[in-house]
């Protein structure tokens, strides 16, 4: 473990006992998100630092560069498909809040997609004086009717309401859910089983729904019959549906235990719920010819953890389900997502974190593997696939190939590009590496270099370091034009590190970082700077690293356990409060990653770790940029108000940005967008550059 004030683990407690006792918080009233004297303090340091951003000589440009890239038509439109369509939301210049459309299967796949709209999101706002944000939609089988999830301001938060696709309007009367973090899924044309708001003592500790219960056609919520409940300490229950070749659909209720646990109930057309025999640590993906598609997040049987498995769908039920393995990946390899067409269930993999895409196809008594022949070394994802259908879209790029849509001949077994996006910024002049950095316990972690092909290796790049490591989420080689245009072109170099906390590597390199075993994720990302610095890429004067959600709390231990690492850390929607992280929003929902201030070995984890409680002035301190939501439903905004009021307090320098709107991902409307990424690359190049 790197030592907090950059002391050994022994004399920790000196060292903390520099700052008053971690029960006393001056600024608990920031925690009141909307509270007068919490927002009063948010307007005056937005004001203090857009009125340095914005003055910037490079705002301006910037921030046109960012809405260019935000409204450019030269976006790939994917989406889902369904009923003969493919159906996508589109955000332009002329439609910030965007628009839901779709275009007929057969004109999509030959790149000449004739689009017709079915709901106008800005028009919707105007009419209603609301701030819509379009967050999705549940539809049923047929596709003709389909319950659109709306957010205020982006947040997490959504009403429901029924919309009638044929004739491109709400319906009538039709089902209408107020807000709450619900989801629902279709029974039959009439009955939808629903996960809500239900009032007082129906909602867990986190925020979510405890309850599930079916609601037919025209019936008040209190008239719903409940079908499951669960605990209130759970994390919550989530409704979903999957539909087989055949057109039928599987309802399915996910218990949330924990945010890693789960307990899976199909639900049944007369609303009885049957428990499935699956491993607490597991998911459904898809049905395909009767079989649930499932990965393993922990070994089960026979079947080792990460793996792809095939459950027989009419032995779910029973102690001991029918079987069979489809895939194991190995210790460097990974599954990111799974879908399924009318023929063979198709994975989008990684092997050292270049993309794949496997298939697996069912005769009717054994299971074959295939493979479908793409670019190597990029990021692979599925852009829409139905069980009805054989043509499967899939997207490859990678940090200097913009993004190409493939077309899927999943019976044949091969791939046909169907349209490649201009380039968004002059990505012929840079080159992507692969290197390798060893963290403090031994263990390689891979991290991705963009370069200009001609930078010299003299510790004076501006550097710009990314990271997450946390909920088995992958950092891929991804496309950014954002970077591109914004950073690239203007001299940086883009790191993107591949650490522990992850799923570059499958479950297990996730898995490895939980808890109180947590600083090992720390560890990789500080050897992966010091490897930049090595290699004499950048140096600490010129190194600046940005991460968000769990990521901020990234950027924040690196505040509090290495700042002199560092000249610059864009610290966006981030955790740093993790004494009380597990009492905003949805922070219960999360004591599976970080632990709970609850149990006491993992409290005394989580003081050594939290940012906001192992904070203290020091000269080596970089000016960091903090950047959150009021409208964030899942992050409180508290966790970074609280952090640089207590910076403030003790006469630190930082930015601060909080957005009114836009919700977790900042993203209400695309003029926000734009403003945000140019505020963040002002500040970076003032940082590194100048």
């Amino acid at each position: 473990m790197r030592a907090l004030c950059l002391l050994p683990l022994l004399l920790l407690t000196a060292c903390l006992s520099m700052k008053p006792p971690i029960e006393e918080d001056p600024y608990l009233w920031m925690e009141e998100v909307e509270g007068t004297r919490a927002l009063d303090w948010v307007r005056a340091e937005n004001a203090r630092s857009l009125a340095v951003l914005e003055a910037d000589r490079r705002y301006a440009v910037l921030r046109d560069e960012a809405l260019a890239i935000a409204t450019s038509q030269d976006r790939l439109p994917v989406g889902a498909v369904r009923d003969g369509y493919l159906y996508n939301f589109w955000q332009d210049a002329e439609h910030v809040r965007g628009i839901w459309r779709r275009s007929p299967l057969a004109d999509y796949a030959a790149n000449a997609p004739r689009w017709e709209t079915l709901l106008d999101i800005d028009a919707l706002a105007t009419h209603e004086s609301a701030n819509w944000v379009f967050k999705g939609v549940a539809c049923r089988p047929d596709g003709a009717r389909c319950l659109v999830e709306l957010s205020d301001g982006g947040k997490d938060a959504v009403i429901l309401r029924e919309f009638d696709v044929p004739s491109k309007s709400f319906v009538e009367g039709g089902f209408a859910i107020p807000e709450a973090k619900s989801s629902a899924e279709w029974l039959d044309n009439d009955t939808i089983a629903l996960a809500t708001n239900w009032g007082e003592g129906s909602l867990t500790e986190s925020g979510y729904p405890a309850i599930v219960k079916t609601l037919r056609r025209g019936e008040s919520l209190s008239a719903a019959r409940e079908i499951l409940s669960v605990p209130r300490e759970e994390m919550g229950l989530f409704v979903g549906g999957f539909d087989d070749v055949d057109g039928t659909r599987t309802v399915i209720a996910h218990e949330g235990v924990t945010f890693f646990e789960s307990v899976q109930w199909r639900i049944g057309a007369n609303g009885a719920a049957q428990r499935l025999s699956l491993p607490r640590k597991s998911n459904i993906q898809a049905i395909h010819k009767g079989y649930l598609i499932v990965t393993l997040e922990e070994a089960w049987g026979n079947f080792p953890l990460g793996a792809l498995i095939a459950v027989k769908g009419d032995t779910a039920e029973s102690e001991t389900p029918d079987a069979a393995l489809l895939y194991a990946p190995t210790a460097r390899e990974s599954i990111e997502s799974v879908t399924a067409t009318r023929d063979a269930v198709l994975v989008a993999g990684y092997e050292n974190v270049r993309g794949r895409i496997l298939r697996f196809t069912f005769d009717g008594s054994a299971w074959a593997e295939g493979a479908i022949a793409l670019p190597p070394n990029g990021a692979v994802g599925f852009a829409g696939a139905s069980p009805k259908e054989s043509t499967a879209f899939a997207v490859f790029e990678n940090y200097t190939t913009p993004s190409t849509l493939y077309a899927l001949d999943v019976n044949g077994g091969s791939a046909r590009p169907i349209r490649s996006l201009p380039s968004q910024f002059d990505d012929a002049r840079f080159v992507s590496e692969q290197f390798e950095a060893i963290s403090r316990d031994g263990t390689r972690v891979p991290y991705f270099v963009v370069r200009s092909r001609d930078a010299q290796m003299n510790g004076e790049n501006p550097t710009l370091l990314y990271g997450y490591g946390g909920f088995q989420i992958s950092m891929t080689p991804a496309y950014a034009p954002f970077v591109g245009k914004m950073w690239l072109e203007r001299g940086g170099v883009y790191v993107v590190a591949n650490i522990r906390g992850g799923g570059e590597f499958g479950p297990a390199w996730h898995q490895s970082g939980l808890k109180t075993h947590r600083q090992v994720v720390y560890d990789d990302f500080i050897a992966v700077a010091e490897d930049l610095i090595a290699r004499r890429i950048t140096s600490p004067r010129r190194l600046g690293i940005q991460g968000g959600s769990n990521g901020g709390l990234l950027m924040g231990v690196m505040l509090t356990q290495r700042p002199e690492l560092f000249h610059a850390a864009v610290v966006q929607v981030p955790l740093l409060d993790m004494l009380r992280y597990d009492r905003l929003l949805a922070g219960a929902s999360w004591v599976d990653e970080y632990g709970s201030p609850e149990i006491p070995e993992e409290r005394r984890w989580l003081e050594h770790l939290s940012p906001y409680h192992n904070l203290h002035r020091r000269g080596d301190m970089p000016t960091p940029f903090f950047v959150t939501s009021t409208k964030d439903d899942r992050v409180h905004p508290a966790h970074a108000r609280k952090f640089a009021a207590r910076m403030q307090e003790l006469g630190m320098p930082f930015y601060y940005y909080e957005n009114i709107d836009g919700g977790h991902a900042a993203s209400a409307n695309q003029n926000e967008v734009a403003r945000r990424r140019a505020l963040e690359f002002v500040y970076l190049s003032k940082q590194l550059m100048d």
